[in-house]
């Protein structure tokens, strides 16, 4: 077993003053690492991840009770694209909702575990604290190929 470890650095100057930050952490019994450059084809959206309870239900699932971190990068230097957190109110389900975040070109999204690990409500702007599974990751490139990242690592 391996122990991730995850820096996280800003670096800002104001008035001849450090402003940044640098926080790390660790990610502990790691095992399994899934790591991945996929070509998104313009106006197609792409499955970048998929997570089940049996890994054998779907093609490259990853064990959702095993993962412990997931990092997009949007590797393009101009395009940014939509991130599509597909959610599943029962394992091994299909997705009842998502929610789709803007990722511009060279940033990053990070998350722990996607089991129990997220929730929408679309009729509510209020704390969701019964959280339920992260189903997959989907790209949505817009009019532009681009490529993402892909780094997950799990038990």
């Amino acid at each position: 077993m391996a122990t991730l470890t995850v820096t996280l650095t800003e670096s800002i100057s104001l008035n001849g003053r450090e402003q940044g930050a640098t926080n790390s952490f660790t990610v502990a019994n790691v095992d399994e690492t899934y790591k991945r450059i996929v070509t998104c084809p313009e106006d197609v959206d792409t499955t970048i991840a998929t997570f089940r309870t049996s890994t054998s239900t779907a093609d490259n699932a990853l064990d959702l009770e095993d993962v412990k971190y997931i990092r997009v990068t949007n590797l393009d230097s101009t395009n940014p694209i939509n991130l599509s957190l597909q959610v599943a109110k029962d394992e091994d389900a299909a997705p009842d909702v998502s929610c789709s975040i803007l990722l511009e070109a060279g940033k990053s999204f990070i998350m722990g575990s996607p089991h129990d690990g997220i929730a929408v409500d679309d009729d509510a702007a209020t704390l969701i604290d019964a959280l339920t599974d992260l189903e997959s990751l989907l790209v949505d490139p817009l009019s532009e190929n681009v490529q993402v990242e892909v780094f997950i690592a799990s038990a």
